[in-house]
């Protein structure tokens, strides 16, 4: 790599070397959901460089999430998200494919988003589409990365089809849904930077993903707290597996 490209990742190529950039650029990645953590995700994403990224969210860009979901300005109200998430992300970096797909993934399409890619990253905020997401992520033994926030609140944790708890270990059933979920600008901005960091330690090969392990960082107190998770064998999602 060299020129351009070489001066654009420059000081992340001296952590994981050229060849780590190189499979970072043949990397395909899924963003599932465009808010708070989809947004942020896909900003580090586009800009380490890689090959291509498929953002998937069926809604338009409302006032309340102008607070958080920074891709998105005023002028872009009532536009559908995927659409401007992607001209902007292209703008930020011409070299990264982008797809955006306005849907809603369940259960039914699931796998079909999951199998053309290596890994997917998760931007939603409920766990119905989780849920549907870490099953196809089982089938189709692509790695899931896993995040969520509340408030000044959030939690992360890498699955690895076999070999660690899948979603549905930790949370076994599906929490009751807010209507509004309360949210500090900058919590989604902690969580999804830890998502996108185990995502490039994975895509190179770097350092050891947090399997196993869940990541609960307190805005308010302003600490991070490791709970040791493991897989349960009966797991309707992953127990087959053991």
């Amino acid at each position: 790599m060299r020129g351009i490209a070489f001066e654009r990742y420059d000081r992340q190529i001296r952590v994981f070397g050229k060849n780590g950039q190189r499979k970072l650029s043949k990397s395909k990645v899924l963003i599932v959901g465009v808010g708070g953590l989809g947004c942020l995700a896909s900003l580090y994403l586009t800009a380490a460089g890689i090959g291509k990224l498929i953002l998937i969210d069926r809604g338009r860009v409302e006032w309340s999430n102008l607070n958080r979901q920074i891709l998105y300005s005023p002028a872009d109200i009532g536009k559908i998200k995927v659409r401007v998430a992607s001209v902007k992300l292209k703008e930020l970096n011409p070299e990264v494919e982008i797809e955006g797909i306005c849907t809603e993934v369940n259960y039914e399409n699931a796998e079909d988003f999951v199998k053309e890619v290596d890994l997917v990253v998760d931007g939603l905020d409920n766990y119905r589409g989780r849920f549907a997401v870490n099953r196809a992520c089982i089938e189709k033994d692509r790695p899931f990365i896993h995040g969520a926030v509340h408030g000044m609140m959030g939690q992360m944790t890498t699955i690895i089809p076999g070999k660690g708890p899948c979603l549905k270990c930790i949370v076994p059933g599906e929490p009751p849904a807010l209507e509004v979920i309360p949210i500090l600008n900058t919590t989604p901005a902690v969580i999804a930077s830890l998502e996108v960091t185990e995502a490039i330690k994975l895509l190179t090969g770097i350092g050891s993903p947090a399997i196993g392990k869940l990541i609960i960082y307190d805005g308010e107190e302003m600490t991070f707290h490791e709970i040791r998770v493991a897989r349960r064998k009966n797991c309707e999602d992953c127990g087959y597996r053991n």
